[in-house]
């Protein structure tokens, strides 16, 4: 069975970022996959998160945006991971599935998703999920629910990512692939 993770890197519990990422995991859910879900700002141990990557067969990283980047949370869980180059020992997103939930006030900061996807990609190596999605304001009624059209698009992307993880695993050749650096 497809394990999959979903990082909230939002520095707030519960939330708009958490919501999405739940949205897209039941999307995987109903097309087989095991799904589990780690809030950054419950404040879990560095360790833990690591062996959390590690363990699944692909992460899908959820994170409210500012500026037009990531939350600093996500950054440090990246700052953390080894990529396996260098003398390090370990690589957990090497040759993973990954995919990008961000979050905004508004669709001016869409391009953020790019952002994150080139140091997946690029840095890590993992196989990331195009395009990603991004929810604005208008694309919840409340806090805690999206509307029809975006719980549609999650459920939708979710299905994708579990069946993309399971595509990723399946082939050696894209797990071998090693960071541009």
């Amino acid at each position: 069975m497809t394990t999959l993770l979903g990082i909230v890197g939002s520095p707030s519990p519960g939330g708009r970022s958490l919501v999405a990422v739940r949205a897209l995991l039941e999307g995987a859910a109903a097309a087989g996959a095991a799904t589990e879900v780690l809030e950054l700002a419950d404040a879990p141990d560095p360790e833990a998160v690591q062996q959390a990557i590690e363990r699944a067969d692909g992460i899908a990283f959820a994170t409210p945006t500012y500026r037009a980047r990531s939350s600093s949370l996500i950054k440090g869980v990246l700052e953390n991971t080894e990529r396996g180059i260098a003398g390090d020992t370990r690589a957990p997103l090497l040759g993973k599935a990954a995919a990008i939930v961000h979050t905004g006030a508004t669709a001016h900061h869409f391009l953020a998703v790019d952002d994150l996807r080139d140091v997946l990609g690029g840095f890590f190596a993992a196989q990331v999920l195009s395009p990603g999605l991004y929810f604005e304001g208008a694309d919840y009624v409340d806090a805690g629910t999206l509307t029809d059209r975006a719980a549609d698009l999650a459920h939708t992307h979710g299905r994708a990512f579990a069946e993309f993880t399971a595509a990723v695993r399946a082939a050696p050749s894209v797990q071998a692939l090693r960071p541009l650096l």
